[in-house]
């Protein structure tokens, strides 16, 4: 009896770490792939080495310490935004951080949570260019000299051929290259959003030759958008996630961290 006993005390023991070790295990991780996206400043920046930084790195870290069994992945490798946009959209990609809801995303892709911030645009001209436009109708009055310059694949083409008789050149795929062909004259205008224009000018050597006209031509909220083939149940949890943030205020911190 005494053998007996400690026979079921023994496996008693062993059954009762088993179970603490299961227990103790983490739940298996729900895999959320995403990228950087190449000309986003302040949403991904080459904080220097491999190293990418940013307001939508910051984002993604925070979701993952409110719902741990979330892991997002693919934050520090770089991809155009048009492919990633692409990807998203065929379901090679999970989420993208602050996508503004227009034009055809709206069918391409799942908007979820929380409007982040607000997207204003203005027009940059030379810095000996003397115009001054408060109007899409101004900017179609100085014809056949007003060409306008965006990136290729961003909101602002939709944005610009949304107010008609406006034309435009798209043929650079960022900021960069269209500062230098505005400033070397092969544009009259480059259309690009507000957000971190300054430290854009400043960061690529063009503040003594651009300057940023005062107007808001055009302003739009972004939101997180997931890929439509995305499991319902991964994109609540985000969604979840994002408006805890908002109610902590940790969201709007964030944000300002990178304004």
């Amino acid at each position: 009896m005494a053998a007996w006993r400690g026979r079921l005390g023994l496996w008693l023991a062993s059954f009762a770490a088993f179970a603490f070790l299961v227990i103790s295990l983490p739940a298996q991780a729900i895999i959320i792939r995403t990228a950087a996206q190449e000309g986003t400043e302040p949403k991904f920046i080459a904080g220097g080495g491999e190293r990418i930084v940013g307001m939508c790195v910051d984002l993604f870290r925070a979701i993952e310490q409110l719902d741990p069994a979330l892991q997002i992945v693919g934050d520090q490798s770089w991809k155009p935004l048009i492919r990633a946009y692409s990807e998203l959209e065929h379901g090679q990609l999970d989420v993208a951080c602050a996508v503004q809801r227009i034009g055809e995303r709206e069918h391409r892709f799942q908007f979820i949570g929380p409007a982040l911030y607000n997207n204003e645009y203005h027009l940059l001209a030379r810095i000996n260019d003397p115009v001054k436009i408060s109007s899409w109708d101004d900017l179609r009055q100085l014809a056949p000299d007003n060409t306008v310059l965006i990136n290729r694949g961003f909101a602002a083409g939709n944005i610009i051929r949304a107010q008609g008789g406006i034309p435009i050149d798209e043929s650079a795929t960022n900021q960069v290259l269209n500062l230098q062909k505005l400033v070397a004259g092969r544009g009259r205008l480059f259309f690009h959003r507000g957000r971190d224009l300054r430290k854009l000018l400043e960061r690529t050597g063009n503040s003594s030759k651009v300057r940023i006209l005062p107007q808001i031509m055009f302003s739009s909220p972004v939101y997180f958008a997931t890929s439509k083939l995305l499991a319902p149940q991964n994109r609540e949890r985000l969604e979840r996630a994002l408006y805890q943030l908002e109610k902590s205020g940790e969201l709007e911190r964030l944000i300002r961290k990178w304004d």
